[in-house]
């Protein structure tokens, strides 16, 4: 399963802070934490997320999809406000939205 994660206005400003290789690097660590609470395997391929900055979205692969799959991304976009926030000023509501691509 495919999933795009297209950032909002508000989560395109917050990652514009960070080059290519810190989002993908935070998103996969974040990702990996919540796969051990999760039956999901999921991965942030580096193909496909090259300019994830100028594309405004961050693709995601799962597989083995054994859990619901919103809950996995509402508690992602929950917790990936911590390290974008640091280099944000002001509030940041929600990051992401999730679209099944395939």
């Amino acid at each position: 399963m495919l999933i795009k994660l297209n950032f909002t206005i508000k989560g395109k400003v917050a990652i514009e802070n960070f080059t290519n290789d810190e989002l993908l690097e935070i998103f996969a660590r974040y990702i990996n934490t919540l796969t051990k609470k999760y039956a999901v395997d999921a991965v942030v391929p580096v193909e496909g997320n090259q300019s994830i900055v100028a594309d405004g979205s961050l693709k995601v692969t799962l597989e083995n999809v054994n859990c619901d799959v919103d809950t996995f991304f509402k508690e992602l976009g929950r917790d990936i406000k911590i390290p974008l926030k640091k280099r944000l000023e002001g509030k940041l509501d929600n990051v992401f939205k999730t679209e099944v691509v395939k």
